[in-house]
């Protein structure tokens, strides 16, 4: 987080005044103040990012402000100066909470670099925060396999990697888009700078700016405090858009301007805000047909479409389902404490035929099942997987009543689904269970509000006899 306000605290009115004006001529907000009560009553009334104090004034020292400042859940950093320095006054104020001690006379470089220490020290604490509040990521950090493909797909990361390129991640559900971003991440210069990430689809609409570029205090109901965005946060560093299709066409128009100026104002703000960040996006849709039917713009999809990068699915990757299926045993028996002996020769063939259209997200969650259900010392069998024919899976509890699970995949039918039905009879299925309400049946999909709205709108715009009578309530 950058300095923006800076409170002064200083009896001596010709320095004071100097330091006011050379402040404000680097752009920062100054506050003067001349004594101890002057500067209690701005900072009950405002919020600032530095205190730049004297130690002595007329009605005390500043260490007794510092200890009142140490009970505020919000502080500015504390900079102290002072022309009767000693190595106990130092220490003294260093304990109550100084972040750095300038003796008179100095240098406004040394001033400068004290601003900006304490703007890197913010910045730092401010990601840290954040990344802190983030669920845990799964346990897959590396992308696994070895086909033709996968072997593509690394070399074409090491190169993008090196460069400050914006990429286009594109793929379906469950196919690995963000741990090729975050390997993109890592092989990259910015590898020791933050990685923040944006999930478009969960963040509600109404929130979504705020959540991308921050707001002030006091720019709406609710604004109790100044907040960074994740734009700010990503300073320096890298920030993935996950399901970039996801975001309303006037969060577009201002998305697309930081993409051209790397630059944007917070909510409720003046100050144009510079950043430097390298930015990958990723969608599980053809944004060329979202860009024909106007829900996204084209001229966004030019600036993120810079290095485009398409994940094969799973089913285009067979001769790494062994490997994967080896991969997940392993690593989910340490994970559940059973010492399981491997997949029998049935089960990794019905793997092999499954077509999987939940990609390598649904072969976890099959195997750690399978885990899960075989116990110590025994071999996964077909039963484990819950496979009912080759090809079809068992869905998971919530959801074993869907049309799912009685959809034959023989080779002998004479309808055979496509992905896009089985998604929309899985969908209808979900409101039917859940008596049209959207919000229970977004729960029910492990999806947002959004994305089942923005489904429900395809399917109307398809046919007006795909979605039953009833499926638009929310509540």
């Amino acid at each position: 987080m950058s300095i923006e306000r800076i409170l002064i605290l200083e009896d001596d009115n010709s320095l004071r005044k100097c330091l006011e004006e050379a402040l404000r001529g680097k752009r920062f907000s100054v506050f003067p103040a001349q004594s101890l009560e002057a500067a209690r009553q701005l900072l009950a009334r405002e919020t600032f990012d530095v205190l730049l104090t004297d130690l002595r004034l007329p009605d005390g020292l500043a260490i007794d402000l510092l200890k009142e400042l140490q009970a505020r859940p919000q502080r500015p950093l504390v900079i102290v100066m002072t022309g009767h320095a000693s190595v106990e006054s130092a220490v003294e104020c260093m304990r109550n909470g100084a972040f750095e001690y300038l003796v008179k006379p100095f240098s406004l470089d040394q001033l400068d670099i004290a601003i900006e220490k304490a703007g890197d020290y913010n910045r730092l604490v401010t990601v840290n925060k954040f990344l802190s509040r983030e669920a845990p990521e799964d346990e897959q950090t590396e992308l696994l396999g070895d086909s033709a493909p996968m072997q593509e797909l690394r070399q074409l990361i090491r190169k993008v990697a090196r460069t400050e390129a914006t990429v286009l991640i594109q793929g379906e559900s469950g196919t690995g888009k963000e741990l090729i971003a975050r390997a993109i991440y890592r092989e990259s210069s910015r590898a020791n700078a933050p990685f923040i990430r944006v999930n478009c689809a969960a963040v509600p609409e109404n929130l979504i700016e705020s959540e991308f570029f921050g707001h002030e205090k006091g720019a709406f109901t609710g604004a109790l405090n100044k907040r960074e965005g994740r734009f700010e946060l990503a300073h320096g560093g890298t920030i993935l858009l996950d399901e970039i299709s996801e975001i309303s066409p006037n969060i577009q128009a201002k998305l697309l301007r930081v993409l051209q100026e790397r630059e944007f104002e917070r909510i409720g703000g003046n100050r144009t805000i510079k950043v430097d960040v390298r930015i990958i996006a990723t969608t599980n849709r053809n944004l060329q047909e979202w860009i024909d039917k106007g829900q996204f713009r084209q001229d966004l999809f030019f600036r993120l479409n810079v290095v485009p990068i398409h994940v094969a699915p799973l089913r285009e990757k067979s001769s790494d389902i062994a490997y994967l299926a080896g991969q997940f045993v392993e690593r989910f028996s340490r994970k559940h404490g059973v010492r399981v002996r491997g997949l029998s020769p049935e089960s990794m063939q019905l793997l092999q035929q499954h077509s999987w259209p939940g990609n390598v997200r649904e072969m976890q969650n099959v195997v750690e099942r399978a885990v899960i259900l075989c116990g110590d010392n025994q071999m996964i069998e077909p039963h484990h997987l819950g496979m009912l024919t080759a090809g079809s899976v068992v869905p998971v509890e919530p959801l074993r009543k869907s049309p799912l699970a009685i959809v034959s995949t023989a080779p002998g039918d004479s309808h055979f689904l496509s992905m896009s039905e089985l998604e929309r009879h899985h969908i209808m299925a979900a409101l039917a269970r859940c008596h049209n309400n959207r919000t229970h049946a977004a729960k029910l999909l492990d999806i947002s509000v959004r994305t089942l709205r923005n489904k429900l709108n395809e399917y109307n715009g398809k046919s007006a006899a795909t979605v039953p009578a009833g499926a638009g309530s929310d509540s």
